[in-house]
């Protein structure tokens, strides 16, 4: 079940020691995993506590991450405490413009702020990784979308092929993972959700990073489908394209990067199906169930793309329409 919002027993010990005590404490976000966030006020001082309970979470990959990112150019939050053993932060608060909320409120200015989050992985992709980060490529590919025919099929009764899936993905992923493209630091969960907009700042700095705790060694495609085929919101395929457009004029790269961006959107959002049909059924958050509609129709996009013909002839033959985005709307049995 999703945890509470309270505060954690040891917030207050742990603000006082840094100098926040005292300091009111409001809840600001869950996400996926255990973590949670609290915004702290003390005045006109405000922060964020992360709550990264162990043995669930371990926030020295936030702590590493969050200053490779600094180092490179980029704005993650400044850490301000720690506390590993209790799995508390406390770090840089980057105020309420998240991109979301901000291109909701003024939808003209979608192509300007999705240009500077393409040009932030631009950016990004330039810098050497950080050492150590763990390796995305064909074998954590594959298994990622095995969440899609061990959660989401069964959750809609469906008996699938499960040899021809393993088969079309097969043949769909080894040559983006044999394409030789420079492999990057892929930030996992870049999204309007995790990106904040902080106008003060010049250049690449203008965005703020969030959750990038699970960074990897990966396609530098992959964080481009992240922002552009978007659980939390809808891109329109022409900004889309636009945006695809000027990541490889920037970066020079062939069609190579091109077969692997499409590949990889398909890969990424039959993941996320079965993602949130798991965080639905054993973690206890419903919530996610109102974005399957959202994937259905990203994931229809990609596989008519060409290339993408075996698997979108596999979907066809065992997964029927009526399991697809209509069975999550409402008034459907899966409905929220």
């Amino acid at each position: 079940m999703a945890a509470p919002m309270i505060p954690p027993a040891a917030t207050d010990d742990f603000l006082h020691r840094h100098g926040w005590g005292g300091a009111r404490v409001t809840p600001l976000a869950g996400d996926a995993s255990f973590r949670r966030y609290f915004r702290v006020a003390d005045g006109a001082r405000r922060a964020v506590l992360m709550d990264a309970p162990p043995p669930h979470e371990d926030p020295r990959p936030f702590i590493a991450m969050a200053q490779w990112l600094v180092a490179q150019g980029l704005s993650a939050p400044m850490i301000l405490a720690r506390d590993l053993d209790a799995g508390l932060l406390l770090i840089e608060d980057f105020g309420d413009d998240r991109l979301r909320e901000a291109l909701d409120a003024a939808p003209e200015r979608e192509n300007a702020v999705y240009a500077a989050a393409t040009d932030l992985l631009v950016h990004l992709h330039t810098a050497t990784p950080l050492g150590g980060l763990r390796v995305h490529g064909l074998d954590q590919w594959l298994g990622e979308v095995s969440l899609f025919t061990d959660w989401y099929c069964p959750a809609l009764g469906l008996s699938v092929d499960i040899a021809g899936w393993d088969r079309a993905w097969r043949d769909l992923l080894t040559p983006v993972a044999e394409d030789d493209l420079p492999r990057v630091t892929v930030l996992r969960d870049y999204h309007a959700e995790n990106i904040m907009l902080l106008p003060e700042r010049p250049g690449v700095a203008g965005l703020g990073l969030l959750d990038f705790q699970d960074a990897l060694l990966g396609h530098p495609a992959y964080d481009l489908v992240s922002v552009l085929e978007d659980a939390r919101r809808d891109v329109t395929p022409a900004v889309e394209a636009a945006m695809l457009a000027r990541y490889v004029a920037a970066t020079s790269l062939d069609a190579r990067f091109t077969r692997a961006y499409w590949a990889l959107a398909a890969q990424r959002n039959t993941r996320i199906l079965g993602v949130f049909t798991r965080l639905w059924q054993r973690d206890g958050k419903p919530g996610y169930k109102a974005f399957q509609p959202r994937m259905w129709g990203l994931l229809e996009r990609d596989l008519a793309q060409p290339g993408l013909e075996p698997l979108a002839d596999w979907f066809a033959a065992n997964v029927p329409i009526e399991a697809r985005g209509a069975a999550w709307l409402a008034g459907g049995e899966l409905a929220p």
